[in-house]
């Protein structure tokens, strides 16, 4: 009981620490990763707290779920776009690292041959997780992002079946060729072949049930159960969850309903973020600063072999690839080399190293973590920089000038909102409020106008924006639908069907409508003050003429649907949805202190006398609401 206790509070503070340092970078904008591996040195260098990583943690525990992510976000058709370099990469990629780095360690380091070749086998597998981050971050091409992603999914099962035939050379002193490279195709071939079965099952399964929670959980078990089964019979558990990952990132979500996209998205998303930041962490509290400084000449062997083998194996098959199809430019082949950063699969191997290699296991292991710490340390904090260096991404001086003036607009209207809240708690005169807010009202009306300029210059900026806009009115949408159930306006049954409408548009993405500069309507929000003639009123009394639609009604934090009987209270926020050339006349007509239900007689309506003169415009103006 004691122990679980134990084990219990530990994992609750690893996850406040995770928390706390995810919204740190999101403040300062500094690597995730790489603060995530800081944080952990400094727990182990100034705390008792100690969290033993074994391998089994790391790879039945961390990596499935790491891999089944980034493998069912993969989409087929971009691997076969970047055939032949991924292949090429992840297989002869691997294997030619380590003969590389097994040979420099042996000549230059004096390591034993099959030891070194054993260190070269750990550290082929490459770990980009925080480079594709900040790619996406950053809007590198996608293309090259998926040359990144897609090698580190398939390199991770080569080396692991390699460093298990490295690793019996190393123990037995024998090595058989053809038995080797037998062994490999038998291990890799038997783990894809599960994946893909067991991904496809799963993917059948799904498309017959129509309920989010079940489909997330086989998800689940098909992440981990395609490992432990490929395990169980002797083959490639990584390979086979990339295989599964793969078939249900593909063939799954044609099965799903909008709603079960959406949440399986986010579930993984999740589970990605939560397994990411535990193993990052963990890295950090692993290492043993002064054993690592008082091996810095093995030390700074391994990372120069490490350096040397990615940079012959990158420029060397990329040259290949490109003689087949030109896919890999030579600025993706610097961003290539750079990003061979090492991570979980590189100290699980060096973890499950057996006791019987004596020193060289602790040896091995000692360089493995300084490796994984330079690569966490120097290539992923330069990054940027270099992709900055090589302009791979490129911004028109259009999609500059737009950014400097959405951004001057954005903070005159922050300057705007304060002066009110200064003048609203009696800081600031209303004479000095006038003169200020006349002045920004002036330049923000010139640089709202400058900004429409030049969205209307450049379809791609207009399009970008309106695409960003309507997704965040999407989610708008999904908020309030949440916010109705929870005050048990609307039904369960009544938010399942309209959030499945909801999140079919949102998989579904912007389309303009052909249509779209005829649509002439707009919501109005107006806040009943006390004194207006609509207070105490109910909505049948108030007679809403048909040209204006009552929306709904915001009273403190409780939306109310609009019935005839509900009465209109001071402080109320009524919601209309009306035509733009008559937005002024209805909010007006409900702020009057005056008024009465006759006010509501002088806005037309689709029968009134007021209607305009042509019978084809009036129905027109119909239709459009």
């Amino acid at each position: 009981m004691d122990t679980f206790l134990g084990t219990e509070t530990l994992i609750i503070i690893l996850l406040l620490i995770v928390s706390l340092v995810a919204m740190l970078v999101r403040r300062f904008r500094i690597p995730y990763t790489v603060t995530l591996v800081i944080v952990g040195l400094l727990i182990t260098s100034l705390s008792t707290l100690k969290f033993e990583l074994t391998p089994q943690l790391i790879l039945a525990l961390f990596v499935p779920p790491l891999v089944f992510e980034a493998a069912f976000h993969l989409n087929i058709g971009d691997i076969r776009r970047n055939l032949p370099g991924i292949p090429l990469l992840a297989v002869p990629g691997v294997i030619l690292t380590t003969l590389i780095i097994g040979s420099i360690l042996h000549f230059g380091a004096h390591m034993t041959l099959p030891m070194a070749l054993v260190f070269g086998t750990i550290i082929a597998a490459t770990d980009p997780i925080s480079i594709v981050s900040l790619f996406r971050t950053l809007g590198v091409p996608k293309q090259l992002s998926v040359l990144v992603e897609g090698e580190s999914l398939f390199n991770d099962g080569t080396a692991i079946v390699i460093f298990n035939l490295m690793l019996a050379f190393a123990l037995t002193g024998n090595f058989d060729l053809t038995k080797g490279i037998g062994d490999f195709l038998f291990v890799s071939t038997g783990g894809i072949v599960i994946g893909f079965v067991l991904g496809w099952v799963i993917s059948q399964l799904i498309a017959r049930v129509d309920d989010y929670l079940i489909e997330t959980t086989l998800t689940t078990v098909l992440a981990f159960g395609s490992y432990l089964v490929a395990e169980q019979f002797h083959f490639s558990g990584v390979l086979a969850v990339v295989a599964a990952g793969l078939v249900n990132g593909n063939i799954g979500p044609r099965g799903m309903s909008p709603t079960t996209r959406i949440v399986l998205y986010n579930f993984w998303e999740y589970v990605a973020f939560l397994a990411n930041s535990l193993v990052f962490l963990l890295i950090g509290m692993q290492v043993n600063i002064p054993i690592l400084i008082s091996a810095w000449q093995p030390i700074a062997w391994a990372i120069l072999a490490a350096l040397v083998a990615r940079s012959i194996v990158v420029y060397s098959l990329s040259w290949l690839a490109n003689r087949f199809s030109r896919t890999i430019p030579m600025h993706w082949q610097h961003v290539l080399n750079w990003s061979g950063l090492r991570g979980a699969i590189s100290l699980a191997l060096a973890l499950s190293l057996p006791a019987s290699l004596g020193k060289d296991r602790e040896m091995i292991q000692v360089m493995v973590f300084g490796v994984v710490l330079f690569t966490l340390l120097i290539q992923s904090t330069t990054m940027g920089q270099l992709i900055r260096w090589l302009h791979i991404i490129t911004r028109s001086q259009v999609q500059v000038e737009y950014e400097m003036r959405h951004a001057r607009l954005t903070t005159l209207r922050s300057a705007d909102a304060h002066l009110d809240r200064l003048h609203n708690e009696g800081l600031l005169s209303t004479h000095t409020w006038e003169r200020l807010k006349k002045s920004i009202s002036q330049q923000a009306a010139a640089l709202a106008e400058a900004v429409r300029e030049l969205l209307l210059s450049d379809p791609a900026i207009e399009s970008e924006e309106l695409k960003t806009a309507w997704h965040e009115q999407i989610r708008a949408q999904r908020s309030a639908l949440i916010s109705l159930r929870r005050d048990g306006v609307i039904s369960d049954d009544v938010f399942e069907k309209l959030a499945a409408e909801v999140d079919a548009q949102m998989i579904e993405g912007y389309q303009q409508s052909p249509a779209e500069d005829e649509i002439n309507t707009q919501f109005i929000e107006v806040t009943i003050p006390s004194d207006s003639h609509v207070a105490g009123k109910t909505i049948v009394e108030i007679g809403i003429p048909r040209i204006a639609v009552l929306v709904s009604i915001r009273r403190k934090r409780e939306i109310i649907i609009p019935r005839g009987d509900i009465q209109i209270e001071i402080g109320d926020v009524v919601t209309l949805l009306c035509e733009r050339k008559y937005a002024t006349a209805v909010r007006e007509s409900l702020l009057s202190p005056t008024g009465s239900t006759a006010d509501y007689q002088e806005i037309p309506d689709e029968a009134g006398a007021s209607a305009p003169a042509d019978e084809n415009d009036s129905k027109n103006e119909s239709q459009t609401i």
